[in-house]
């Protein structure tokens, strides 16, 4: 179909129109993406500005939304378990309780006696035969606990269980930070931290723990986060990442994580020299600041994945903040192996 060409007339009309709609949007208020939190005099604020904001705390909030409904459904599972074998017993689940946990319990005189002993100082003035009366309570409460969740380990062994809910994760990317284990291990921890940090320095018992026991299956990854209020762990961090030019980024993580008191940037060169690293080398990075940018790189990165403290672990993903103990790696570890398995049977 041909179009009529417009005239000088409404050539300029259109150019009149254009610049009072340029101007018009320049002068409109900027709808930001997503659903709006409040208007100020047409002003929208964005809820993605307001989750900016308290990102650490929204972070801190939804993994623990997760341990919640985690927990919950572990005992929904449980209680399932119990349902499905009571009746194919033919008989109750509180008598199934009772065959399978309350009558494999038992507590002798000697062990709460000797509890007794150990304990007594801690029982606020009680008669010894009450405390004897609380201290067995405890201990068959304990044991019978521990009985039940076996039983139940035992019957998930026997039964299809799947759990399908999905953990809070955050997008960890690794990009050039320094990796240790295997490259293919299904679990990777990376880890936020300061090396003038003691909760740091407590973690490492944990950390440690964790690649003894789980070797090949778990690799690591440091990432930088120095605190302003730690004034040794900036020019720390640039050493390590000047070890890293040498080859050597590991030992001297290592090696400052034992020497937490040792962080002057002459500690940092004697460091380096007790490694075997080439000394003038090292001193000419360490003293020019040619790794300051990715320690602060590192650290942005950090406070954009909602890190506000050190340690900040994440677990394929998902946060362990703080100096964590084992059980609480061992406890995410394991889960994520389970879904490793169940996700490489499902793709055969």
């Amino acid at each position: 179909m041909g179009r009529r060409s417009a005239g000088p007339g409404a050539v300029a009309i259109v150019i009149v129109l254009a610049g009072w709609y340029a101007q018009a949007q320049a002068e409109a208020p900027v709808r930001p993406a997503g659903p709006v939190a409040a208007s100020v005099d047409g002003t929208p604020i964005a809820l993605t500005e307001v989750d900016e904001l308290v990102r650490p705390q929204l972070m801190d909030l939804r993994a623990r939304e997760y341990q919640l409904r985690s927990q919950a459904l572990e005992v929904l599972i449980g209680r399932t378990l119990i349902e499905r074998e009571a009746a194919a017993r033919g008989t109750t689940p509180d008598a199934l309780d009772r065959a399978e946990v309350a009558a494999k319990v038992s507590v002798t005189d000697t062990e709460v006696q000797s509890s007794y002993e150990r304990y007594k100082g801690r029982m606020g003035g009680k008669s010894e035969a009450d405390a004897l009366q609380q201290i067995r309570a405890g201990l068959i409460q304990q044991r019978e606990t521990e009985r039940r969740n076996a039983f139940t380990s035992e019957l998930r062994a026997k039964h299809d269980v799947k759990v399908l809910l999905d953990p809070y994760r955050v997008a960890i990317e690794l990009g050039d930070a320094p990796v240790r284990g295997n490259p293919r291990a299904p679990v990777t921890i990376v880890e936020f931290s300061d090396f003038q940090c003691p909760f740091c320095v407590r973690a490492r018992g944990a950390v440690n723990r964790v690649r003894e026991a789980y070797g090949d299956r778990v690799r690591f990854g440091f990432r930088h986060f120095p605190l302003d209020f730690h004034p040794l762990a900036q020019k720390a961090g640039e050493a390590a990442a000047c070890a890293g030019e040498q080859g050597q980024f590991w030992q001297m993580h290592d090696r400052l994580w034992a020497n937490p008191e040792k962080l002057s940037v002459p500690d940092l060169k004697a460091h380096a020299q007790a490694l075997g690293l080439d000394a003038p080398g090292f001193a000419g990075c360490l003293d020019s600041g040619r790794h300051k940018g990715l320690v602060e790189r590192d650290l942005r990165a950090g406070q954009g994945y909602g890190v506000s403290g050190t340690p900040a672990f994440f677990v394929n993903g998902r946060p362990l903040i703080g100096a964590q103990p084992f059980e609480a790696f061992q406890q995410v570890i394991d889960d994520e192996l389970a879904r490793s398995s169940v996700a490489r049977a499902a793709a055969k």
